[in-house]
């Protein structure tokens, strides 16, 4: 059988459109949760970490065992934190966390975007692992620098 090229674009530009929607739908789905949350205790007090039994996840495991945080410890706060405008406790809960609120955001906005166009705007053709493997790059190592200053640190 001929493959018809004019048939496969536009079965990728779906495709790609799909993919598009459904990672804003999931990053809809995170934004939803974290005003959800309620990240300040009885007093107003804005929280550092936990809130994410909230949503019926158990107590981070690495905390249980090591009564030390793990990399991820307070992000879940940070975000709710964020979304309700308190920037100066999302960055104390965690800033990595806050940084990663502010770069999903965005990349709902491009999703949104990209999925009206049928494309991903402003990446190059070919580029877009690598662009999408920099990107995770940075953050992994934002988390493991922040974490390491956290145990250090006390």
């Amino acid at each position: 059988p001929k493959r018809d090229p004019v048939a496969e674009a536009a079965r990728l530009r779906r495709l790609t459109r799909a993919t598009l929607i459904a990672i804003a739908v999931a990053l809809t789905c995170v934004f939803v949760a974290a005003f959800r949350i309620h990240p300040y205790d009885e007093d107003g007090k804005p929280g550092t970490m936990s809130t994410h039994t909230q949503l019926g996840m158990p107590p981070c495991n690495f905390v249980v065992l090591t009564g030390k945080p793990c990399p991820s410890c307070g992000m879940t706060t940070s975000f709710a934190l964020l979304v309700r405008g308190d920037v100066i406790a999302s960055a104390r809960a965690n800033w990595v966390g806050s940084i990663i609120c502010v770069l999903w955001a965005l990349m709902l906005v491009w999703a949104v975007a990209s999925g009206v166009w049928g494309k991903p705007l402003f990446v190059p053709p070919g580029r877009g692992e690598m662009v999408f493997t920099v990107i995770v790059g940075a953050v992994l190592t934002l988390m493991l620098a922040r974490w390491a200053a956290v145990l250090i640190s006390g």
